[in-house]
């Protein structure tokens, strides 16, 4: 039996419409020699500090940085992410052959790999790699399956760029937070969101200091067309008459 896990249930229908595997059951569908079920994008997560040691759950700075020996991941902390995770740990063991039918992309790599990684799977695995999922797309991306191990880059790169952010989000937020938050707010800290905050907080600096002021433009009619002089607005209504006059004197071109 070859099992397709997609990365979600909206794509794993549509896949199980094209391999003929139409018949439902608790967190899959199967036939024709195809098991296909889904995650719910992520089931797993990096481990909490915690989770390596139980001083972690102190925000003490004594312990920062935290910085594990070897990361490690878990399941998320909900009910239907675990009973999903159970199928597909179950029809992995099952299995002769997993194909991976995640997003094709580093986040969709690194969303499969990781609940794979958790089932402890050993079978051999194949990549579905399409960016459509009308049924011709669907066809040819199983006729043309690669070998998982042509992603492993892929998952590599999405597996760093995770640890990065748990890196620096998990230091500095406890580091801000316990230096500048007063004991009355978490100051979260991470590797997206806070240049973005900042850019924002740059803008709105921007408008708060904007002060009006006036200003002439040197403007012309010509056959229902308005024309506007190429140059530099005119901060003084004397220069602005200056230029009219100019105007005046010679030829339009």
């Amino acid at each position: 039996m070859k099992l397709c896990i997609a990365e979600k249930p909206s794509v794993a229908r549509d896949i199980a419409k094209v391999l003929g595997a139409n018949n439902p059951k608790s967190g899959y569908m199967e036939g024709n020699g195809y098991c296909v079920t889904w995650t719910f994008g992520h089931l797993c997560t990096l481990k909490e500090p915690q989770d390596y040691a139980p001083h972690f759950k102190s925000w003490d700075l004594i312990f920062l940085p935290i910085i594990p020996k070897q990361f490690g991941i878990k399941l998320i902390d909900n009910n239907g992410v675990e009973k999903q995770f159970n199928t597909i740990a179950k029809l992995v063991e099952e299995c002769d052959e997993v194909i991976n039918c995640g997003d094709a992309g580093q986040e969709g790599e690194l969303i499969q790999r990781w609940v794979l990684q958790k089932a402890k799977c050993d079978k051999p695995m194949k990549r579905l790699w399409i960016s459509s999922l009308t049924e011709d797309s669907i066809k040819e991306g199983f006729e043309n399956l690669k070998p998982a191990e042509d992603y492993k880059n892929l998952y590599q790169a999405g597996n760093a760029r995770a640890i990065g952010d748990w890196l620096l989000g998990i230091n500095a937020t406890r580091l801000f937070t316990k230096k500048f938050g007063g004991n009355k707010a978490v100051l979260s800290i991470g590797r997206v969101q806070t240049p973005t905050l900042a850019m924002l907080v740059q803008r709105q600096k921007e408008i708060d200091a904007f002060s009006q002021e006036e200003y002439w433009e040197l403007k012309t009619k010509y056959r229902d067309v308005l024309f506007s002089a190429s140059i530099d607005r005119l901060k003084t209504v004397e220069k602005a008459e200056k230029g009219l006059e100019y105007l005046k004197k010679n030829q339009f071109e």
